[in-house]
């Protein structure tokens, strides 16, 4: 395997994280039993996000669609979420992340929007890294509402161009990500920021996302690192 290149990180990574389920059923355990040991990756994912100095790191954590799971799963992806985020607070704040959100977060239960209204507002001295969760979020979802509220502010269509749909989505307080990591095998977007990821780099991984670690964190900047990225017909290294 090729080197990492420490002067050549992305700034900003998204991850999809997918095969929770799967890796539960291989153990023949809940789908539950596979959220609750995710958490394990994305603790080491944060951990290694900011060992490496990527500034922006999105993680797709609750869908629009996944409402339509069992309500037992549902429910217990709630509870795993408000849990987590009382658990892992205080050591995000010591390791310098901030915690933001995108997604329709009215239409969660009122315990995970105090738990996450409680995480923003301590944010640390120093930001190393914004560590930004999708939750109730759909792409679409994103474009129209930034469509709405463009049209509310009484723009005339000469007037509307990408920057101003930039500054009309949840996501304008960060620059559109660099790379977008896939786990389980799946190679889809599933609604997910398909307006920002479009000149993102694509690394799809078949390893499940609860066995997913820093070496596989690695080896997808490395293969990032060895693309001939181009933009409009301009090829940047």
């Amino acid at each position: 395997m090729s080197e990492l290149d420490k002067n050549r990180i992305p700034q900003h990574i998204a991850i999809i994280m997918d095969g929770n389920g799967r890796w539960a059923q291989h153990r023949n355990e809940s789908r539950v039993f596979g959220h609750m040991n995710g958490v394990k990756s994305v603790r080491s994912t944060v951990e290694a996000a900011v060992k490496y100095g990527v500034r922006y790191l999105t993680l797709y954590a609750f869908s629009t669609e996944n409402w339509s799971r069992p309500d037992d799963e549902v429910n217990a992806l709630m509870d795993l979420l408000v849990q987590t985020i009382l658990n892992e607070s205080n050591d995000l704040i010591k390791q310098g992340v901030e915690l933001r959100t995108i997604g329709d977060i009215s239409g969660l239960p009122e315990n995970c929007q105090k738990s996450l209204s409680d995480a923003r507002l301590n944010s640390p001295e120093e930001i190393k890294l914004t560590l930004t969760l999708a939750l109730n979020y759909s792409s679409k979802w994103e474009i129209t509402e930034a469509i709405k509220s463009i049209v509310n502010e009484g723009k005339t269509s000469d007037q509307i161009t990408p920057e101003l749909i930039d500054k009309h989505l949840d996501s304008s307080f960060m620059p559109a990500p660099e790379l977008m990591i896939r786990t389980s095998g799946e190679s889809r977007l599933s609604n997910f920021m398909l307006w920002q990821l479009a000149y993102a780099e694509f690394h799809f991984t078949s390893v499940l996302w609860p066995d997913f670690r820093e070496e596989h964190f690695v080896e997808a900047i490395i293969e990032y690192q060895q693309r001939d990225r181009r933009f409009g017909g301009i090829s940047i290294k």
